[in-house]
């Protein structure tokens, strides 16, 4: 796979010298029961981040926090400058399209070819029937979705139905398809999660190489150790809803780590 041409271009701008995400305070309850409590880090532009904890420990809560999915309770979000959480509906639509986001469940349409999922992905930059199907897309977006699928290594597949895909290959579809946002950003929470263990490895290992190429900053929630000692660069660790890890993985090893992933599934 090549780099992506903005790829120089993100690398060179001084905004990406600096914080792509600064969580200042920031807690979450449901019906009182306190989720996040008080957490404050920074995620520097252009670092593959890893957030791990055990099951409850509150990480599909803060990446859903993160983009306003669901709302926090308290604290502040800069995310990419903007402050996140007091941003319009129609701002924070136009914010969203920044940040590329991967599901445990990759929510495409199985009927559809994998080019037309693909397309979809255009949709935060335009709308309207030709962004329903590839047949109808415009020539650039058509080109565009080729593109992606090619660098995910599918490009063989762009015309076969979603739902003929193998688990691995409908996620890399998902990758393709979270590309054509030209996202900023990308959080992955748990890609891997239903995948088998080589799937999963080439799909962590493909999310990695694309943040890379592109110089984009990667927030990633993983469920296996190995994983976060291969593919980040810096690990959160969350434990009943409060950082208390926060250091570079270089130097970090599995002793350290075990204790963030017991009572996983």
């Amino acid at each position: 796979m090549t780099a992506h041409p903005r790829a120089a271009q993100l690398q060179a701008d001084p905004a990406q010298a600096g914080s792509a995400l600064v969580v200042s305070r920031l807690a979450k309850s449901f019906d009182g029961r306190p989720v996040l409590t008080g957490l404050d880090f920074t995620v520097r532009a252009g670092v593959a981040t890893a957030l791990i904890g055990a099951n409850g420990s509150g990480k599909s809560t803060l990446m859903k926090c993160l983009i306003r999915l669901i709302e926090p309770s308290a604290g502040q979000i800069t995310m990419l400058g903007q402050d996140v959480l007091s941003l319009s509906p129609r701002a924070l639509r136009a914010f969203r399209s920044q940040v590329g986001v991967v599901w445990q469940k990759h929510n495409l349409v199985p009927r559809l070819s994998a080019l037309s999922n693909v397309v979809h992905g255009v949709q935060s930059r335009m709308s309207g029937p030709r962004t329903w199907f590839q047949s109808l897309a415009p020539a650039a977006v058509r080109a565009q979705a080729l593109a992606c699928l090619d660098r995910v290594g599918l490009a063989d597949r762009a015309l076969q139905r979603v739902d003929s895909l193998s688990g691995g290959q409908a996620q890399r579809v998902a990758i393709a398809r979270m590309l054509m946002q030209e996202p900023r950003i990308i959080l992955a929470d748990e890609p891997d999660a239903s995948l088998d263990p080589q799937s999963g490895q080439e799909v962590m290992r493909l999310l990695a190489d694309l943040a890379r190429q592109d110089g984009l900053t990667l927030i990633i929630i993983s469920h296996r150790m190995e994983h976060t000692l291969e593919f980040s660069d810096h690990i959160l660790g969350l434990q009943q809803g409060r950082i208390v890890m926060d250091r570079p993985t270089r130097g970090v090893d599995a002793a350290l780590l075990r204790r963030f992933f017991e009572h996983q599934d």
